[in-house]
């Protein structure tokens, strides 16, 4: 078997020029490159004056997914192929992804095998600098807070009662909790404890996904909680002006960023928010705009249904009124083996609860038995749910044609997307529709002063938001060792916070971990670079 690496070395990209006229992007392209570029937001502007029409919305889910992952890129990307090879226009639109996991356990995340994104080793690292530019706003926040709390601006901010925490786009687990400002008899500011996330959990990159304009993302960095006043007022980005610095450092990261899949297929790779704590979907412009330029978009969110596609439904097709017309949902034998088939049935489940139709793609790993997975195909169906074996890391798009003609069939049904739950909700009725609908459970219990957190929260103004469930992504439970369909379970809400340049309240539930630490023998280990500037051991 080829590695992701020696394929991806096979192929001869096209320049970005080509791929975006097969798009009709051409006109306001800005490259980066060769095979690169970034669409200006203008473009988006000047599609949506001229009354283009948008194509059929496709998500790519999964169910809960083993530790290996279960390729749901490899199947955004592969079925994007797929579709162009029965004579479809397709878009793609994914996230970016995030240098921790490539450093650390994960690997790249641009699809594998036959259904990559190119150039795979420029998207996998800094890309178009979109994700230091986020940590850059965010950090200047941070500055400016801490400015703030040592020069005694009004207005005043308990120092223990700052939210807002540092960013890098590395697994450091080192950084988790530090105490900031010792020594020099308080010349390097308030002394006060504080620490790292990643990047991608960062506020900013949720909002910066879900932003539609320059004024837009200014206002929702102003909305941005930083902390509290001794008397429990909330402390804004807005009350330290410094949404316009923010918004300047992250113009450019605005626009979505234009590659290429193997088989030619026009692929918007934009924002990258986990979907474990965030929204764990690509831009909300980067899609958009994929809806006006092709007749069927194929997009993907973060982990399995009861995560990432939860929060595209509620948080992302809300905001910016999407209508998605079907779902695949990813299984694969080894996640089937491990969870079981009604596992299967409750993410298929999950998607209908939206009023999206479901097909399940069962991606074929090498090795894995015919015979099993044909046994799979027949179970799944014989519960009422169309399936189709696919093969697309190891043939590309010729791997998944008979998915892709019942995706079409699919989206040809009359739309029935609706939201979960009205926004009018109070939000502890909405934690708990999600919690016993969603995931299973048969209650929730809140820890010690969570209630109280809730109604303050109301109290401000923000009951009316969606809530972002932060919660393990190994279990439908908030047990990350909970394997199958578990019932008769209680979800704990532990914490909630709110994400006001987002959107969105997020309920904690169990440990969720925003710094994550490097395994025993990270990637980065094995990842070299010769004289040639050849990247090696990436994929």
């Amino acid at each position: 078997m080829k590695s992701d690496e020696h394929i991806a070395r096979e192929f001869s990209l096209r320049p970005i020029r080509e791929i975006a006229e097969t798009a009709g992007l051409a006109e306001d392209l800005v490259p980066r490159g060769q095979y690169i570029a970034k669409i200006p937001l203008k473009t988006l502007g000047r599609l949506e004056e001229k009354g283009v029409k948008d194509g059929k919305l496709i998500l790519v889910t999964a169910m809960t997914p083993t530790s290996m992952g279960e390729g749901k890129t490899t199947n955004t990307i592969g079925l994007s192929q797929s579709l162009k090879k029965i004579g479809k226009s397709v878009m793609t639109a994914i996230r970016e992804p995030s240098l921790g996991p490539c450093m650390g356990v994960k690997g790249g995340a641009a699809g594998g095998g036959y259904s990559q994104v190119l150039p795979m080793d420029e998207i996998n690292l800094h890309f178009t600098g979109d994700l230091h530019a986020v940590t850059a706003a965010h950090n200047l926040l941070s500055a400016l807070i801490d400015n703030h709390l040592h020069r005694r601006k009004t207005p005043e901010i308990h120092p223990r009662k700052v939210f807002w925490r540092r960013v890098m786009d590395m697994n450091d687990r080192s950084l988790r909790n530090i105490i900031i400002g010792l020594g020099a008899g308080g010349a390097n500011g308030t002394m006060r404890d504080d620490g790292f996330e990643i990047t991608a959990s960062s506020e900013v990159m949720a909002a910066l996904c879900l932003a539609g304009s320059i004024e837009d993302l200014k206002q929702r960095l102003a909305g941005i909680v930083v902390g509290e006043t001794p008397d429990k007022q909330l402390v804004t980005a807005g009350d330290l002006h410094a949404q316009g610095a923010m918004t300047a450092l992250l113009k450019d990261a605005l626009s979505p960023n234009l590659v290429q899949s193997m088989e030619g297929v026009p692929v918007l790779v934009h924002g990258g928010p986990f979907a474990n704590i965030a929204h764990g979907c690509n831009s909300l412009t980067a899609t958009k705009l994929a809806l006006k330029t092709g007749d069927y978009t194929v997009t993907e969110a973060g982990f399995a249904s009861e995560l990432g596609a939860e929060k595209f439904f509620n948080i992302k097709c809300r905001t910016g009124g999407l209508s998605p017309s079907a779902a695949v949902l990813v299984v694969t034998l080894r996640a089937y083996k491990t969870h079981g088939i009604e596992n299967i049935m409750k993410h298929a489940e999950n998607l209908s609860l939206h009023g999206v139709p479901v097909i399940v793609s069962i991606n074929r790993f090498l090795g894995d038995p015919p015979s099993d997975l044909n046994a799979l195909k027949k179970e799944i169906e014989e519960r009422g749910v169309p399936a189709e074996i696919t093969d697309f890391r190891e043939s590309g798009g010729a791997g998944g044609t008979e998915l892709a003609q019942r995706v079409v069939e699919l989206c040809e049904q009359p739309p029935q997307f609706a939201p979960l739950y009205p926004l009018d909700m109070p939000l502890r009725e909405k934690i708990e529709k999600i919690c016993t609908q969603i995931y299973g459970a048969g209650g929730v219990q809140y820890a010690k002063g969570t209630i109280t957190k809730i109604k303050r929260l109301e109290e401000y103004g923000f009951g009316n938001l969606p809530v972002c469930m932060a919660k393990t992504q190994t279990s439908l439970t908030d047990d990350p060792k909970a394997a199958g369909r578990p019932k008769d379970f209680t979800i704990t809400v532990r914490d909630v916070s709110v994400r006001g340049a987002a959107g969105f309240v997020v309920i904690y539930t169990g440990e969720i971990m925003t710094m994550p630490g490097l395994p025993a023998v990270p990637a980065a280990e094995h990842i070299d670079v010769d004289e040639e500037g050849n990247i090696t051991g990436l994929f």
